[in-house]
């Protein structure tokens, strides 16, 4: 009996070893032929799930999205507003290995969507469910009247502590602090700017 083959599994085996292609050695290293080597693959059976490079990134901004909403959705919003928001941001940031290669592919697929109308329109789609579900969770758990206003900040210092965290690693606790700082001055009207350490 013929072997059953999980279409998308298997895309998602080849998204998942693209995107730690990109951490590792950059986006101009990725094509059908290193992907194919990285999964064990020939170029042959990776062009049965994806024709070109292109479809390749892609599926794995998609994924890479995916993911980082994920771990927003395991977050406990029913915690303070401002020790919620503080881990939703924890969640998109290069604090381990996973998160920092996936970071490092996310900035490629950024800088690379400039020029590639697909990829843009993809990131642009991540980028409004993020916004819109943490609007809708800011309006929920705060009462906060101008909840777009507050997710576009809380995206914005995610993104550039994220950047920041990526070429000076040394500095993750200086910018964790930081972190701290923007967060008590987003949530004081709410009464909830407490120390997560305290």
């Amino acid at each position: 009996m013929p072997k059953t083959v999980d279409r998308e599994e298997q895309r998602r085996q080849i998204g998942a070893a693209l995107l730690q292609l990109v951490a590792e050695r950059g986006l101009d290293e990725v094509s059908v032929r290193t992907v194919a080597a990285a999964t064990g693959r020939s170029p042959g059976a990776v062009q049965k799930y994806f024709r070109t490079k292109e479809e390749m990134l892609t599926f794995a901004a998609e994924l890479a999205g995916e993911r980082v909403e994920r771990r927003m959705a395991e977050v406990d919003t029913a915690l303070p507003l401002r020790q919620a928001l503080r881990d939703l941001i924890l969640t998109t940031l290069p604090v381990d290995a996973e998160r920092r290669a996936e970071v490092t592919a996310q900035l490629a697929f950024a800088v690379h969507a400039a020029h590639h109308p697909r990829l843009a329109a993809v990131r642009r789609q991540v980028d409004q469910d993020i916004r819109e579900a943490l609007a809708t969770w800011l309006e929920s758990a705060g009462g906060e009247t101008h909840a777009t206003a507050v997710a576009d900040a809380v995206i914005a210092l995610s993104d550039g502590l994220a950047l920041r965290m990526l070429y000076t690693p040394q500095e993750h606790e200086h910018l964790l602090t930081v972190l701290d700082r923007a967060l008590d001055d987003l949530v004081r009207g709410h009464g909830t700017a407490r120390h997560p350490r305290e």
